[in-house]
């Protein structure tokens, strides 16, 4: 019965030899083609010669495995993180960076092409990060009492059962158990430091780790954010704020006292959303600070702020730059967040008029704007959808330039219906998702025309990519 079964499943599992891999993309696949049917694969890289085992047969594609590397490409590198292949968030490590960045601003091309189908122009180089390691400012860890052992803890342990809690990040797909992280890549020293320590003085004093499935356990979540000036935040989620979550507290602002802000969240729900929770300080400030340029923004403890800094300035400077505005410049800023790009742009305008759905990000860039003495910015929180009113625009002004900056599932159609109607001579469109951004563009073509696109590496080592779009107003020369 076992030999007939492993037959049954050899047969389904297929190996195909010598697979050239073309291509990268979309959520980090790689991509080659076999029997005139397109294979995706994670972690190849373009010009690998590979062994692939088939894991799923589509009528269209393949999906597989790689379980040989016949001949690697030229592009192909070794991965610094120990944890390449199984955490899931650099799927791109094993690129060399400048293919890494060409594949990007492939990606860019190709949806603007494929999904678009509007006319553009060649796209600008795509600017690159300075800092391809420890560029992250923020990064959100997980406690589990269920630990996803590698195959080389496996092979290590033998019959001995190791310790099941774990400190880290969730593997794609796999929401009960956490991989234990020792070392990120992504993020700096101290804060590997702060996870491991805590990490270990749970353990020691037996606290206990989050168990989704039973909805217990005290310790859920650590989340580290620091800024480019020297603000290092920690934040602990705990199920219930006692004894032991004021012990862990107290131990991290004895252990590391170059924190600038120690705060906690109770969360008590069946699940990790905590935007909708109040963050209470422990020691420290209730806020970071962030300097880019001569401007300063204070940064409340669950407020979005682009998480690499330095390649955050490069875009804004950039943006402003394609925006070309003039003193006499009436602004819309749709999916302001904390105002950091309408703040950007206000020094060079007559009045921008910011707009975000989240009230706190709004009072937030509110004070931002007190803050650095900016008095032309206006911030209005509520849908985008329901505040562009025609009342709204007699009384802010009617825009010469808007700048929309909207979440991965980019801008509602009606939102875009609005946005013909109030006739901008410019649109600077914002991106983390360019396919969306494409779509979003298509709507808009009849009126206007695509003269300048930007990518922007803000994540190396992922696949994902920021675009920056311009379009211009088409007059009567334009087909």
């Amino acid at each position: 019965m076992e030999n007939k079964e492993n037959k049954k499943n050899k047969k389904e599992r297929p190996v195909i030899n010598n697979v050239l891999i073309t291509d990268a993309g979309a959520q980090g696949m790689s991509i080659g083609k076999v029997e005139k049917k397109v294979i995706f694969v994670p972690f190849g890289v373009p010009g690998d010669i590979v062994d692939v085992q088939i894991m799923h047969s589509k009528r269209a594609y393949f999906e597989g495995k790689i379980c040989n590397i016949v001949q690697p490409s030229a592009y192909r590198t070794d991965a610094v993180c120990r944890y390449f292949g199984t955490c899931g968030g650099c799927k791109w490590q094993n690129m060399s960076y400048t293919k890494q960045l060409f594949y990007k601003q492939k990606i860019v091309k190709d949806n603007f092409h494929r999904l678009g189908k509007f006319p553009f122009p060649p796209l600008e180089p795509i600017i690159a990060s300075k800092a391809v390691f420890s560029y992250r400012n923020k990064i959100e860890y997980s406690f589990a009492d269920k630990k996803w052992l590698t195959s080389e803890e496996i092979s290590q342990t033998e019959m001995e059962i190791p310790r099941t809690n774990a400190l880290g990040f969730h593997l794609p797909n796999i929401f009960d158990k956490v991989l234990d992280i020792e070392y990120c890549h992504l993020h700096d020293a101290t804060g590997n430091n702060v996870r491991n320590a805590v990490r270990e003085f749970a353990l020691e004093k037996g606290i206990t780790f989050a168990n989704i499935r039973s909805h217990s356990g005290l310790l859920r979540n650590l989340i580290i954010r620091s800024t480019t000036i020297g603000d290092i935040m920690v934040i602990l989620v705990v199920r219930c704020f006692n004894e032991q979550a004021e012990s862990v507290l107290q131990f991290i602002v004895d252990t590391f006292p170059e924190l600038t802000s120690v705060m906690y969240i109770e969360n008590s729900k069946y699940n990790d959303s905590i935007h909708d929770l109040q963050a209470h300080t422990f020691a420290g400030k209730d806020f970071m600070t962030e300097k880019m340029g001569d401007l300063e923004f204070k940064i409340a403890p669950l407020a979005f702020f682009q998480t690499n800094s330095q390649q955050a300035y490069k875009l804004y400077q950039t943006l402003l730059t394609m925006a070309d505005a003039k003193p006499e410049d009436v602004v819309y800023d749709l999916y302001t967040g904390t105002g950091t790009i309408a703040l950007f742009v206000a020094k060079s305008v007559k009045k921008v008029i910011g707009i975000e759905y989240i009230e706190s990000a709004i009072e937030s860039a509110k004070e931002n704007a007190t803050l650095n003495g900016i008095t032309n910015a206006d911030f209005y929180a509520g849908d985008t959808l329901h505040i562009l009113t025609d009342e709204f625009i007699a009384q802010n002004g009617e825009p010469n330039i808007v700048i929309t900056d909207p979440p991965r599932g980019g801008m509602h159609y009606k939102v875009i219906e609005r946005l013909l109607k109030m006739s901008p001579s410019k649109i600077v469109y914002v991106s983390c998702n360019p396919a969306t951004q494409a779509r979003d563009i298509a709507l808009l073509a009849e009126d206007y025309k695509v003269t300048k696109v930007q990518p922007v590496d803000m994540f190396p080592h992922t696949q994902h990519v920021e675009n920056i779009a311009l379009l211009e107003k088409k007059d009567e020369n334009d087909e």
